[in-house]
Parts: C-alpha cells; structure tokens; sequence
C-alpha cells in the first residue's frame, strides 16, 4: 500500500539526486484547461480517437482545425496555476538545493497548452538574479506530445514549423470555438481558408502529437528514467504509453513513485508514495514551496 504521509516523502525528496516528473492533463485543470477524458470535458460529442489522428485530418481538416483552434483560445485566456509554478521554482538549481540538495531535475510533459514554459517564464522573470546560471544546470522540459501553438507544414517539400500564438490563427476560423464549446462544429470551411504555411502556402496543420505519431524526445526520456531515483506523478491517469510506463520502469531500478492525482487511477496501489487531491494543493506541499507560492 503506497504512503500517504508528507514527512516521509519530503525525506526521500531530500536525498534524491535524479528526479524526473511526469505531468498529464490533470496539471492544467485548475488553469481551465478541459481534460481528454474528464466527464463534460472537451471530448463529449468529438472522441479524441476520432479527430487527433493524421486520418481525422485528412478526411476532414476543417472539422480538426476548429477543434484545435478552440483548444488555443482556451489556452491562450489560461493562467499557470500553483502546481505548474511550483515545478518550475523546483527546476531553479538555487531553490532546488534548499530542498534536494545537488540534483537534477527534469519536468516530461504530456501536455501542449504551454503553461509549463510560461510558468519557467514566470518564476524565471521573479528572479532575474537567476538567469545567468549555466546551460548545464538549468532544467529540462519536455514536451512530449509537441505545442499547440506550434504551425507545421503538411507539404514534405518544405516541412516548415513556427510558433504562432495569433488569434485567431486565420480570419475563417474566427468565432468556431463557440460552437465547439457547445459541442457543435458542423461548419465546413473549404481548405483554402484554412491556416496556411508562411514558407510556401501549403495547408498547415497543428504541430501536436497525434495518436499514431511518434511522441518526441524518446530517447532522452528513457536516458532520464533509466537514471532517475525519484518520479513525481502529476496529473495523469497512466493509461497512454509510453508515458504510462515511465513510472514502472524507475521502481524496476529502485527508485520512488510519488502519484499526485485528484482521484485514484491506474497503478496507484503500486505507487510508493499517493497524495490524493487537487495538484495545485497537493504538489506546492509536498515540495515545501507553499510559502514562496503564496507570500
């Protein structure tokens, strides 16, 4: 049976040296950002199988676009929460070593709404006396699953991708995130007005990783698992590999799990350490940043 106790968590915090974390979609709700799978969430009338694959966007990139194209406004009106500012305080070598003294620290996304790089921004710019600190000891993020504001190419010709924040990202889509927050995107918008590449005008498409896809960074995650003695679960529910598996595969070499979930998923009772509850209370605690969060 996993621990549920705070002290015990916080010693083994203390004399880790190679904590990774693996934050899914349940980072971002307190943002208001909607889950794949959460009840009422995004997915009601258009399944996530059905429109985040390289098919859906063949046979209908209109339909697609809209659904992204809401996904980016939502994005873009969200704000990081606490638990996306307290990863990213952790990840600052100076705060760091208050709490796990000379470690290293890596946060493995699941997530593309971005709040986990404009949070590093955040803290970052709070702190400017940081900034100047080596490449060698700042933190890693990755995003596994790519951005939701990067712009890629569909032509293999040209390939060309660009983070493009724009809103909306073209005139023609302007005003569908209504009738996708209302589950109904039956407005057809021809290709051509659709977003275009800014190299060579092809059709673009979103650049996240679709299911089917190969997520990015693969084989710097495994090379962080492998070394890693310490893995924070945040906010997923473990059921999409290979992300799902990363937990697993650092209890194998003998480190610690500690889940934080707003309920139980899959592999809690496997976990080391389990703090149920929203993340955006549970995580500041546990990593003893509440104070530098709230003051």
């Amino acid at each position: 049976m996993p621990s549920h106790d705070m002290n015990s968590f916080q010693t083994v915090l203390r004399s880790s040296k190679h904590i990774i974390a693996i934050a899914g979609a349940g980072l971002s709700v307190a943002s208001g950002i909607p889950t794949f799978r959460g009840a009422g969430g995004l997915w009601r009338k258009y399944d996530a199988m059905s429109l985040a694959t390289p098919g859906s966007f063949r046979r209908d990139p209109s339909l697609v676009w809209q659904f992204y194209h809401y996904r980016r406004e939502v994005a873009l009106k969200a704000m990081p929460n606490p638990a996306h500012l307290a990863l990213a305080s952790f990840s600052l070598p100076q705060t760091r070593a208050l709490i796990a003294p000379d470690s290293t620290f890596t946060l493995i996304t699941q997530n593309v709404d971005g709040l986990s790089a404009r949070a590093s921004q955040q803290v970052q710019s709070a702190q400017p006396q940081f900034l100047d600190v080596p490449d060698d000891t700042q933190t890693k993020l990755l995003e596994m699953h790519g951005r939701l504001f990067d712009v890629r190419c569909t032509s293999a010709k040209c390939g060309h991708t660009e983070f493009n924040t724009t809103s909306p990202i073209c005139a023609s889509l302007a005003g569908t995130e209504l009738a996708i927050a209302a589950g109904d995107a039956d407005h057809a918008i021809p290709v051509v007005d659709l977003p275009r590449c800014s190299e060579c005008g092809a059709l673009a498409r979103p650049g996240v990783v679709w299911f089917e896809e190969v997520p990015l960074h693969l084989d710097v995650i495994e090379n962080l698992v492998d070394q890693a003695d310490l893995c924070l679960v945040v906010g997923t529910s473990s059921t999409l590999y290979p992300a799902a598996g990363y937990a697993s595969e650092v209890q194998e070499h003998g480190g610690t799990v500690a889940v934080f979930n707003l309920e139980h998923s899959a592999g809690d009772e496997e976990a080391d350490f389990l703090f149920l509850g929203p993340c955006e209370e549970t995580l500041p605690k546990a990593l003893g940043l509440t104070s530098v969060l709230y003051s």
